[in-house]
């Protein structure tokens, strides 16, 4: 007989009582992301008690987490051993936790240069809609036995089931870093940004609003003097330089709280997440912009409706994602075509057969 986990009794009795009674749950961590996706249905399913670092190998740059331990106690650890999460997932609140972050699959600033939660994920163990603890992947960084079904996780919203536990990658923090600004348009600032994404420099994580463009460099320390002299601009110092990066991968800077404060006054303001590629020219929206990740990431602060900001998005080889909003109308993902409709129908069929878990929070009907 197999060894469980005495702390996923609880959860697997949950689950099987839910099944028998053809309820449905809301698998919840902190409620840090609860605005994100689909409006939540079903009953709470809290799953923060399932907390703790299961492992730590900081030579072998490897740490399993369970599913509730917060992001800070994992970086915390981290930052102790001069490591890091490289993806810089948002917070968006005190006690956002490992589980949600996965759910969610947001990352920040840097994730154009260094990869997306996805990419650092080695392995996962998960409770399917039958109460079966299911384990993909590893600890190891060459584990690529069957499906990758522990990246397939990240972004799935909790619809596939409950996360328990995550091993991920990580890296050791950058030796030196440096913030540079440059005043210029939003065309100028696409155009330099794909000049410097051909050379070798150490870019890390850039921005661009309100005719300013922003560029982090990170790597070794003589790297990052010969890009800041190849480069030139201004030099923003230490604690100003943090405290932008920060408020951006939290959304708490000036455009967040603003775009945030329209979406509340009823005027039918939505912020927009846009991706395409970063060679894509200006969408000549109306609304305030903010581009990140080399122009790849577009937020976009509008009334435009729905189709307007979707037809736009796929006109530039791209698709747009409803982030902050007063309502849900028109969907929050951009709608999928076949078959990527079907496989996701698929999915959710094979892991979730009774659709127990956080129905409709990726799609309506899914």
């Amino acid at each position: 007989m197999s060894f469980v986990d005495p702390a996923l009794i609880p959860l697997i009795e949950r689950i099987h009582a839910a099944r028998n009674a053809g309820a449905q749950l809301d698998i919840r961590g902190s409620g840090s992301k609860g605005f994100y996706g689909e409006t939540p249905q079903g009953e709470a399913f809290d799953v923060t008690g399932l907390s703790g670092i299961s492992s730590y190998e900081p030579t072998e740059l490897v740490v399993t987490a369970r599913c509730g331990t917060t992001l800070a106690e994992l970086e915390t650890v981290l930052a102790e051993k001069g490591q890091c999460l490289p993806f810089e997932p948002p917070h968006f609140g005190a006690g956002a936790t490992v589980g949600g972050m996965v759910a969610a699959g947001l990352s920040g600033p840097s994730r154009a240069t260094v990869g997306a939660v996805r990419d650092f994920i080695l392995g996962a163990t998960m409770l399917n809609g039958r109460g079966e603890l299911l384990s993909f992947g590893g600890q190891v960084m060459k584990n690529v036995a069957g499906y990758d079904v522990s990246r397939v996780l990240a972004g799935s919203m909790g619809t596939l089931g409950v996360i328990c536990e995550v091993s991920l990658k990580v890296l050791p923090v950058a030796p030196a870093t440096a913030t540079l600004r440059f005043p210029m348009s939003q065309a100028d600032a696409l155009q330099q940004l794909n000049r410097w994404g051909g050379q070798p420099l150490p870019i890390n994580a850039s921005a661009w609003w309100s005719d300013m463009l922003v560029v982090r460099l990170r790597g070794a320390l003589a790297a990052v003097n010969a890009a800041i002299a190849t480069l030139g601009g201004e030099l923003i110092e230490g604690a100003d330089a943090g405290d932008f990066w920060h408020g951006l991968r939290e959304h708490s800077d000036e455009f967040f709280v603003g775009a945030k404060r329209a979406v509340k006054s009823g005027s039918g303001i939505a912020l927009w997440r846009v991706s395409v590629p970063q060679t894509a020219p200006p969408l000549a929206l109306p609304g305030e912009e903010l581009l990140e990740w080399g122009g790849a990431q577009r937020w976009l602060c509008s009334a435009v409706p729905a189709a307007a900001v979707r037809d736009a998005a796929a006109r530039a080889g791209g698709h747009a994602t409803l982030f902050y909003s007063a309502g849900k109308v028109g969907g929050v993902f951009a709608p999928l075509q076949s078959p990527l409709d079907r496989i996701h129908r698929e999915l959710k069929k094979a892991f979730d057969p009774a659709g127990i878990f956080n129905p409709g929070r990726l799609y309506p009907g899914l």
